[in-house]
């Protein structure tokens, strides 16, 4: 199934996931305006059961007017959901490092980066292994745009049935760093920011994603490897780095490696 995108959608229209596991990498369930291909546009509410059932056969979008406080963390990720994440959040939570405690990929070139990548590993302050058990693999497709922003796209298998997540990510005044386009769209979000930590551009990535929602910080960092298998030696560098912004193993995992959907496109 390929995503259908709504005609024309305002800035910061996203993709619609859910689950109890996503909610925890920023996917979270609410009322997305249902658009099948070719069709009309369908709303509100709906129960959970109903919407994982459509899910499998309808793509969707979602407007920043009648999206719940939830944002992809994938970046993200992106990119939990924003009122999970308030709400479940406590003061032992791994604080954020600052940005300038984060490398940045010297000379980035950011033709070079655009294209594929598979999420190898995913390490964060609020993601852990007990949340997310076998959590499968997923993609981000990097588009750069004209104006060097760039289109991103992540595709996730779920209940069998491939769910996509769209965003932009506008670039600052360092090369290599983004944040989110639109960003008062989101309610309740403050900042967004990712950037990219090392990358060879044709083998793996390091990208580090922080967010600011109701004052309280959360971060991830994401391996990305243009296949779905790299090195134990790169996993075993990656490991190091979530280590050194505060993660421990609980926090640190490897996705695992699936062919449906993310080789679909």
């Amino acid at each position: 199934m390929r995503v259908s995108v709504c005609p024309d959608p305002p800035p910061g229209w996203l993709a619609l996931a859910g689950g109890p596991g996503l909610r925890h990498l920023g996917f979270s369930a609410g009322s997305p305006r249902v658009v099948p291909p070719g069709g009309q546009e369908r709303g509100g509410a709906r129960g959970a059961d109903e919407d994982l059932t459509a899910r499998q056969q309808l793509p969707r979008c979602l407007s920043p007017e009648t999206m719940p406080e939830g944002l992809l963390w994938l970046g993200l990720t992106l990119l939990g959901a924003l009122q999970t994440q308030a709400r479940d959040s406590t003061p032992n939570r791994i604080p954020a490092p600052p940005l300038s405690k984060v490398p940045l990929q010297p000379n980035f070139q950011d033709d070079q980066f655009q294209g594929k990548w598979y999420v190898v590993g995913l390490a964060g302050n609020a993601v852990s292994k007990e949340d997310l058990g076998q959590f499968k693999m997923y993609t981000t497709n990097y588009e750069l745009k004209e104006d060097r922003s760039y289109n991103v796209t992540s595709t996730l298998l779920k209940d069998q049935g491939c769910d996509y997540f769209v965003r932009t990510f506008v670039p600052t005044s360092q090369p290599g760093q983004y944040s989110l386009g639109n960003i008062k769209s989101y309610s309740g979000l403050q900042s967004y920011t990712v950037r990219v930590t090392a990358t060879n551009y044709n083998q793996y990535a390091i990208v580090f994603f922080k967010k600011v929602v109701q004052n309280q910080e959360y971060f991830k960092t994401t391996l990305y490897g243009r296949t779905k298998e790299l090195s134990p030696e790169l996993k075993e560098n990656f490991t190091r780095f979530a280590k050194s912004l505060g993660l421990a193993d609980d926090h640190i995992f490897f996705p695992v490696p699936i062919d449906k959907c993310i080789d679909d496109e």
